[in-house]
């Protein structure tokens, strides 16, 4: 029979090794798997790539990460923003190293991981710093950047609800990078609200199917600073 839950966070990251590139979904506090990034600083793995959107916020999450020294290099949008500050000191000490990708080329780079796909072309950043030492070619009179997958050892994800065999779906903005993190990582670990029956969740509704998760575990509605859910006044 498949079950894909897992007894606990620590029991669905026992495999994590050193070394491992890990996606974290996310955007800004949106969808961040919290409780997967405290189990992965507990869990003590350490030399890691780290791709998410940011570097980052305050001290909490990713920045929590960050600040142990386990993260050797991070890919990711958008690493400066007013709380950044963890992200920060470790650049400029040379503590952590830093590849800058456009936001929609991160996206794409990590879609074609999981479709398979070689390399692709793309206009984003030609004739800019981010495209030195690329490969350009010019196309229908274009020029456009060669850009490779970014694939994943592990990916940590946050969903609104899942059945055991894996099946996901999102909440809103919390969808963020989630789906395509899913398909180009080797071992998928996905956060629910909510755990359903099989046949409960409407399979036209399904964003992520169980074939790109491996566990998931259930975790309970903390009350957050902004958005999301809230207690009650």
């Amino acid at each position: 029979m498949i079950n894909k839950i897992a007894a606990s966070v620590a029991e669905a990251l026992a495999g994590v090794k050193d070394g491992a590139t890990v996606l974290i979904g996310g955007f800004g506090t949106a969808g961040i798997p919290g409780e997967l990034i405290d189990g992965l600083i507990e869990q003590g793995a350490r030399d890691l790539t780290v791709v998410n959107n940011n570097a980052g916020n305050a001290d909490q999450g990713l920045a929590a990460l960050l600040k142990t020294g386990c993260v050797r290099k991070i890919i990711c949008s958008f690493p400066r923003q007013v709380d950044s500050w963890v992200f920060d000191e470790l650049y400029r000490a040379g503590r952590i190293e830093l590849e800058l990708v456009p936001q929609g080329n991160l996206a794409e780079r990590i879609r074609a991981a999981g479709a398979g796909i070689g390399a692709f072309f793309c206009p984003t950043a030609f004739g800019t710093e981010l495209a030195k030492g690329k490969e350009t070619r010019e196309i229908d009179g274009r020029q456009y950047v060669l850009e490779y997958p970014i694939h994943g050892d592990v990916a940590l994800i946050k969903a609104e609800a899942g059945d055991r065999w894996g099946n996901l779906v999102y909440r809103k903005s919390a969808r963020n990078f989630g789906p395509v993190m899913a398909t180009a990582a080797r071992h998928t670990v996905a956060t629910v609200f909510e755990l359903k029956e099989l046949g409960e969740l409407d399979p036209e509704a399904i964003v992520t199917p169980g074939i790109y998760v491996s566990r998931i575990v259930k975790i309970p509605r903390v009350a957050t600073q902004a958005g999301g859910f809230r207690k009650a006044a």
